[in-house]
């Protein structure tokens, strides 16, 4: 059943869920990993048991653990000289408290496929680097804490998300905390997030195996003794690699503290996953943002009614939502890319479809949303759609991204005057570009409109 706009019964944790996968793209890891990991958690969190109040933080905290991590993806690739999402899973798994453990996968991911010499610079660079770790982990902690209570969630869920690199030993990260000074809902994402990624790349015997070698170093010995009981649980295993993995994780928010969002709710969270996308380049900053602004102006302009600029709007702020699954080595690239690196560029689109149809509430905008590359005469990508599969929001999509993406000022480059950028959008008019979307462009420039918003 479609969601209608208006409506007030739209379960926060569907809209959660599905997002999650977005957030799994960012950290490298597979589709599943966020939803999985907090059928871990929570599992975990009804056994002990937890209040009802810290189950419902917890379980929040669970599904945007990786709220802040696009935060770090610039600097991670520069860092390491390598694609962000190759080296951060394998980073993040590391034992930390093996030095020379630590030393040799460092080393490894230093200019990843790159030759020796340049794995040395870039080993030794990062060896110059002393309290990066500490920094990167910070970066990521303050940023996923402040879009959890932007949000408006429980301290609860905030303090898990600050601590979910923090160990019991008191060799975590960002502010060393020690046993039961770290929240308890940050040891059990922890644990959870550790468990579901061995399980699934080396199996259940091998994950428990890990989770005993951390004990008492990562790991709250009473969680880790606790997980082990499960091991024979053969069925749970199983459903835990079940596709509709997120249908259950659903489920699991506590009864008595489900939450329902309205289409102001909507927004707020199409804002705040605007910012994790636009965080990951700083090429982009508000570019999302930006291009919302203009592609509801734009569509008032060309007639459509109030509920199709709205969808406008919220397919601004959520269409490069499929560039979390692009490398920082390519987005912030100095100069021209490689038919490769073109290539993963031009694949972006269709995981903002992926993402966005998971979300009933969604759906209306999806398609502008993952078609504002394509063009009328069949150029764009990454689908090569022609004018008659381009609905009038798509076609508006397109010129409100070109035209941001013109006017926009970026680190290595100022923005084109709206004259400049409408002079060049004109040389593509009726080919390529609807001319009624850039009349409307025109008009809403004319107006005073066509300038992006300020901070």
């Amino acid at each position: 059943m479609p969601y209608a706009p208006g409506e007030a019964q739209l379960s926060l944790s569907e809209v959660l869920t599905a997002l999650s996968h977005a957030l799994d793209l960012t950290e490298g890891q597979p589709f599943g990993h966020t939803v999985r990991t907090c059928l871990i958690g929570m599992r975990l969190a009804e056994e002990l048991p937890m209040p009802l109040a810290d189950r419902s933080a917890l379980y929040y905290a669970l599904l945007l653990k990786d709220a802040g991590c696009s935060s770090n993806a610039a600097r991670m690739t520069a860092l390491f000289g390598a694609d962000d999402r190759a080296v951060k899973p394998r980073m993040k798994i590391v034992d930390w408290h093996r030095r020379f453990g630590l030393a040799v996968e460092t080393f490894r991911c230093a200019s990843l496929g790159g030759s020796l010499p340049a794995k040395l610079r870039q080993f030794a660079a990062i060896a110059r680097s002393p309290g990066v770790t500490r920094d990167l982990i910070q970066i990521r902690c303050d940023r996923g804490a402040e879009i959890a209570r932007r949000l408006g969630f429980p301290e609860g869920t905030a303090a898990a998300i600050h601590g979910l690199d923090e160990h019991w030993n008191g060799g975590g990260y960002p502010a060393g905390l020690r046993g039961h000074d770290i929240p308890l809902g940050a040891r059990i994402a922890n644990l959870a997030q550790t468990l579901e990624t061995f399980a699934r790349t080396h199996g259940p015997d091998h994950a428990l195996r890990v989770l005993r070698a951390r004990r008492g170093t990562w790991f709250d010995p009473r969680l880790v003794d606790h997980v082990q009981a499960w091991r024979r649980d053969a069925k749970w295993w199983a459903a835990l690699r079940d596709p509709d993995a997120d249908a259950a994780a659903a489920a699991l928010e506590p009864d008595d503290r489900r939450r329902t969002v309205d289409d102001t709710g909507l927004d707020d969270i199409a804002r705040a996953f605007a910012e994790i996308i636009d965080a990951k380049s700083p090429y982009t900053y508000r570019h999302s943002t930006n291009v919302a602004h203009f592609a509801e102006r734009i569509g008032a302009a060309a007639g459509m009614d109030a509920v199709a600029c709205k969808r406008l709007w919220r397919a601004g702020m959520l269409h490069d939502v499929g560039k979390l699954g692009v490398s920082n080595s390519i987005l912030d690239k100095q100069g021209p890319l490689t038919d490769d690196e073109r290539r993963a560029v031009n694949e972006h689109p269709r995981f903002t479809w992926e993402i966005l149809t998971r979300v009933r509430a969604f759906a209306d905008f999806a398609r502008p949303a993952a078609l504002h590359h394509e063009k009328l005469d069949g150029s764009g990508y990454p689908w090569g759609l022609t004018g008659d599969a381009l609905d009038q929001s798509a076609r508006v999509m397109v010129v409100a991204d070109i035209y941001e993406a013109l006017t926009a000022d970026r680190p290595y480059r100022a923005g084109m005057t709206p004259a400049q950028a409408l002079a060049l959008l004109a040389k593509d008019r009726g080919t390529k570009i609807c001319a009624l979307a850039l009349d409307a462009l025109d008009a809403v420039v004319t107006d005073g409109e066509g300038h992006a918003q300020a901070a």
